[in-house]
């Protein structure tokens, strides 16, 4: 029978795409690993992988479809032994949970197919094995495509978990049972996430909002991207389910922009830091200092994160997203310069993975570039915690009772006061201000 094609679930939120492109036509020949497709998601544009080898019998879904649903068929794969024939009264219909397949018919089941390019149908006696990815040694493993970026961002050796999928395929839930069996904080630590993660999973999605149009001028109608109904959707629930607070401090800049300069001549080639590298990195050492900022609210309980992943709002055409610097306290301003022009690239390019942008434990926003002299911004959940930063521009200053003229920059910090109390937030933002205007403590 022919192998099923399906449209990929490329994040755990994502219920629809479009189909932007086809690297393949009908009659292509395709071994696992191939670029078969991309997929427009509401973050980013993302390249399909063929999971099965085989050759491409029938497209059914064509470039450009878009409100194409998770897990529809998009094409149908035949084996090495079928021809188009095997097409005739072929079953089309979307997967189920079970799938068709062996597996359970259970959430691991079908999430574990969710990722994948292709699924096998069931079949008798003479059904080869799904081909895997090689490991060292040239032993090759059989896992799902979700098993495998699992294990990669937990730090699963796959050749240490037994599969429990079809023929004897490794599938999300074998990597989670690998996981329960580490020490109990590392257990504790992914069921935290996974609360964290509950509240905005769980929130309705906003709709329905159809304003009076009339006296309007002509306009042009411009259809809404699953990007802007995606940031619709959870900044509306922000305002509407977050207690917002907010509060501003001024940070004279002239110090950083000394350091900046200095830093900036004696370093290596393609190493350039901005002054939006040192806000980072200032956010991460004061997160270090007033840990209780760096919190998540769950109505099980305040998620006091351990680690600084910073979330970093950057402007692509048609919205935002928010790419992480991972544990950015543990980072120097040369590594976080150079990690967060990539992810900027990659922003800009569609080319986020879905671990690039994901996860995350406090946003900044910086639109001092565009001349914003200050804003307060939206809380991005299920974080505590965003730092709107504005620009720094020449201000009349009083210092020792005399008046003079500093470069002064203003950053207003939005709280959910679920989460972080207002004394916590002051703290955050002393501690804040102290490393801006004492950059050289942020080299230490």
């Amino acid at each position: 029978m022919p192998v099923k094609v399906l449209m990929p679930a490329l994040s755990p939120t994502m219920t629809e795409g479009t189909l932007a492109k086809w690297h393949v036509k009908e009659g292509d020949t395709v071994e696992s690993g191939d670029v078969i497709a991309e997929i427009e998601t509401d973050k980013a544009t993302m390249e399909v992988e063929a999971v099965d080898e085989g050759k491409i019998g029938k497209i059914l879904v064509s470039e450009g479809s878009e409100n194409v649903a998770v897990n529809e068929v998009i094409a149908l794969l035949l084996e090495e032994d079928e021809d188009e024939s095997a097409l005739e009264g072929a079953d089309t219909s979307a997967a189920s949970t079970g799938g068709g397949e062996s597996a359970p018919a259970n959430d691991d089941a079908k999430e574990d197919k969710a990722p994948a390019a292709a699924e096998k149908p069931a079949a008798s006696g003479g059904d080869k094995p799904a081909p895997a990815a090689p490991v060292s040694g040239g032993e090759r493993i059989k896992a799902s495509p979700l098993a495998r970026r699992i294990a990669a961002n937990e730090g699963v050796e796959l050749s240490g978990v037994s599969g429990s999928g079809p023929r004897g395929r490794i599938v999300k839930r074998d990597v989670e049972a690998a996981l329960s069996s580490k020490p109990a904080e590392k257990a504790a630590a992914s069921e935290d996430k996974k609360s964290a993660d509950a509240p905005a999973a769980a929130a309705p999605a906003a709709s329905g909002w159809n304003p009076d149009l009339t006296g309007l001028p002509e306009y042009e109608e411009i259809p809404n991207s699953g990007m802007r109904k995606t940031i619709a959707r959870r900044l509306t629930e922000s305002k509407q389910q977050v207690p917002h607070f907010y509060l501003t401090v001024d940070c004279e800049l002239d110090n950083l922009l000394a350091t900046r300069k200095q830093l900036n001549e004696k370093a290596g080639e393609g190493v350039k830091i901005s002054v939006n590298d040192f806000i980072i990195r200032a956010v991460s050492l004061a997160l270090k200092k007033v840990p209780a900022a760096n919190s998540i609210w769950t109505d099980k309980a305040t998620l006091q994160c351990k680690q600084q992943d910073i979330s970093v709002a950057v402007a692509i055409e048609g919205g935002l997203i928010t790419p992480v610097v991972r544990d950015a306290g543990s980072k120097g301003l040369a590594e976080i310069s150079t990690e967060m022009k990539a992810l900027a690239g990659k922003a800009r390019d569609g080319k986020l993975m879905p671990e690039d942008y994901q996860g995350g434990t406090f946003s900044v926003s910086n639109l001092g570039m565009f001349g914003i002299k200050d804003f307060s911004a939206i809380i991005n959940p299920p974080q505590g915690c965003i730092l709107a930063v504005g620009a720094g521009e020449q201000r009349p200053v009083v210092k020792d009772g005399a008046l003079a003229i500093a470069t002064v920059m203003s950053c207003t910090l939005s709280v959910d006061h679920r989460a972080v109390d207002g004394a916590v937030g002051a703290q955050f933002m002393a501690e804040f201000k102290k490393l801006i205007e004492d950059p050289l403590s942020m080299l230490l």
